[in-house]
């Protein structure tokens, strides 16, 4: 595959819906089931746990990263795992309504979307195997602030093997450079395509493993970069 810029694969997510009829939801929920799946797999095969006996702990933006973080803790509890999800409170913009939907459908499965600015979310990253970072997505530029800053800085020094959904939070997705503030992620599950900075030497360190996954983008779109 060749590598995508954020603003083509913003493009691609944004043809999908509107002339091949694939929602962002539906997007959102393929993602959700493509890192589940990537989440199992590594329990297994790098940790020798499974998603029975194995602690994880999904820590989600305000943002669409968010909405596929929490679409795939949905997932993996229908899979058996042990899971928790904590999510950063509503700021001065309004939810987007695939985040405020996937929060919604938490509500009607047993998954209790916590807050992520109590001191829960300190004891259960320590006690953790896997943390899946769902802080900040591909969009996000410049140094993380205020909430988000506070969440990213724990998962970065908790020391835990971390699951970067997308893009590890704090990296810049088009130059692989970090912000001051950023997550060094074990394996980073990128969507759809590769994007151009996580494959820059230097954002090894950042990135980990790279996988990118299938998540329903019409092949229209992704031929030219296949």
């Amino acid at each position: 595959m060749k590598p995508v810029s954020v603003a083509a694969m913003q493009e691609i997510d944004a043809r999908s819906e509107k002339a091949f009829g694939v929602s962002s939801l539906t997007l959102m929920e393929n993602a959700g089931r493509a890192v589940a799946a990537q989440t199992q797999r590594f329990v297994e095969d790098r940790l020798k746990k499974t998603l029975k006996t194995a602690k994880l702990v999904v820590c989600c933006g305000r943002g669409n990263n968010g909405g596929d973080g929490i679409a795939a803790a949905r997932a993996l509890k229908t899979m058996g795992a042990d899971i928790r999800v904590f999510c950063l409170a509503p700021g001065d913009k309004p939810l987007k309504k695939e985040l405020v939907t996937q929060i919604e459908h938490t509500g009607k499965e047993g998954l209790t979307c916590e807050p992520a600015d109590t001191d829960a979310i300190d004891t259960a990253i320590a006690d953790c195997d896997l943390a899946i970072d769902a802080v900040l997505g591909t969009g996000a530029k410049g140094k993380p602030m205020g909430p988000a800053h506070r969440l990213i800085q724990k998962l970065a020094r908790s020391k835990k093997p971390i699951l970067a959904l997308d893009n590890p939070s704090g990296i810049d997705a088009d130059t692989g450079y970090h912000t001051g503030v950023f997550v060094e992620a074990t394996v980073t599950v990128t969507l759809g395509l590769p994007k151009e900075g996580l494959l820059k030497p230097h954002a090894k360190r950042f990135v980990g493993e790279l996988i990118v996954v299938d998540i329903g983008h019409p092949k229209e779109l992704l031929a030219p970069y296949l």
